[in-house]
């Protein structure tokens, strides 16, 4: 079969095969649907059955369905309902993982710049990942949900924050300059959306919202390529951009008729993880070099290494935003989410193997620890969440922000 055709295709296919696939085992155990997409995508990829090949389309698709998955990571967070507690205790969880994570990283790679590269992947959080999760087990507005979306959120966009300063190939003092500056004009972008008004804009959006026009969908996609454009040209990770795009849309998107609201959110939902991302995760699969690994005595015992890394570095330091009252079966969820990570691991992998200051079969490495997370981690940590002592009960969060509906 032609390798175009088969990508066309089989990509679509094994995006359906992943939905039913979690649909029928999910009737005896509660698996993440990316665990099925990833496997399916390593099935057809070169690295097995090679049906389907590594090309530079199917890779610019996974690219934008990475930034739309990091865009509803931030349209989806309400950090007013993880204002205070929870942000201040992740924020310091973060903290202690990048010191603990490059310090450890460097005595294991016997070079700090590698170290600085592994230590930063140890850190994330997969927030992106991790939303439908929590929406598909009913956890997003519990105490528990709000703690798991505070150590995302500053899992999410503290490494991002730490490649821009660190990775760039800029010095310190001249990344920081540039951050500021896309600070600047993200942030003025934000202030103004939080302004309120916008009368004529809600109008259009209303006027379109059921015909082909689809104007808050189109504006969306514009942002988000703003934003993400701009961190390309000011070097920075294109991840910020499409983070900074979701909080700007949440906050301009807001001011909608709530059933307006609605409906963009579940026209978001659609075009997000009904067609994009679901092509990152079987792309992932798709490239991930098995044979590289297998054929890698050190990169095979460096894999579990830095599995057990993501639950000590990232895991550990995580549990401490556990609610109050919370279980040791909590604090065991919480610290197997926290410790899910995967699309930064790819960004700051591929980073480093670019500028030859990371190994490809260390690379491989971090990157298959990322895989087994988010395909072990967050099944454990469902498991562990309703065996806790409440039942399986999950009250509303008294401190959450009320949501319509």
């Amino acid at each position: 079969m032609d390798p175009r055709v088969a990508t066309v295709v089989l990509v679509p296919l094994l995006g359906v095969a992943a939905a039913l696939l979690t649909t029928a085992v999910g009737r005896f155990v509660k698996i993440p649907l990316v665990v099925f997409e990833i496997v399916l995508g390593l099935l057809i990829g070169p690295s097995v059955l090679g049906w389907v090949p590594e090309t530079d389309s199917l890779a610019a698709l996974s690219n934008f369905g990475l930034a739309f998955l990091f865009f509803m990571a931030g349209n989806e967070i309400d950090f007013r309902s993880i204002a205070g507690r929870p942000l201040r205790t992740a924020s310091l969880g973060w903290l202690a993982s990048l010191a603990a994570g490059v310090l450890l990283s460097t005595l294991i790679a016997g070079s700090l710049v590698t170290g600085v590269y592994i230590g930063i992947a140890l850190t994330s959080t997969a927030l992106g990942t991790l939303m439908p999760v929590l929406r598909d087990a009913g956890e997003m507005h519990t105490p528990f949900g709000r703690a798991v979306t505070a150590v995302g959120a500053v899992g999410e966009f503290g490494p991002l924050l730490a490649i821009s300063l660190f990775l760039s190939g800029r010095k310190p003092l001249a990344a920081a300059l540039v951050l500021i500056g896309f600070a600047i004009v993200a942030g003025g972008a934000i202030w103004f959306a939080s302004r309120g008004g916008h009368r004529g804009f809600h109008r259009l959006v209303r006027a379109t919202l059921h015909t082909s026009g689809q104007f808050a969908i189109r504006f969306v996609v514009l942002v988000i390529a703003a934003l993400v454009g701009l961190s390309i040209a000011l070097g920075l990770d294109m991840l910020l951009g499409a983070f900074a795009a979701g909080v700007l849309c949440r906050i301009l998107l807001s001011g909608a008729e709530p059933a307006d609201a609605r409906h963009i959110e579940s026209k978001l939902e659609a075009v997000a993880f009904g067609v994009l991302v679901p092509i990152f995760f079987i792309n992932t699969g798709i490239g991930f070099d098995l044979p590289a690994l297998l054929g890698d005595p050190r990169a095979l015992i460096l894999l579990p290494v830095f599995l057990l890394l993501l639950l000590v570095i990232r895991g550990v330091p995580g549990s401490l935003s556990a609610p109050p009252g919370s279980t040791f079966r909590d604090r065991g969820a919480l610290t197997l989410l926290s410790a899910t990570g995967l699309p930064i691991i790819v960004a700051v992998t591929a980073i480093g193997v670019r500028e030859h200051d990371l190994a490809s079969g260390t690379a491989t490495a971090l990157v298959g620890a990322g895989m087994l997370s988010v395909l072990l981690f967050p099944l454990l940590a469902l498991t562990l969440r309703r065996r806790s002592s409440d039942g399986g009960v999950r009250p509303a969060d008294p401190d959450a922000v009320p949501v319509e509906g």
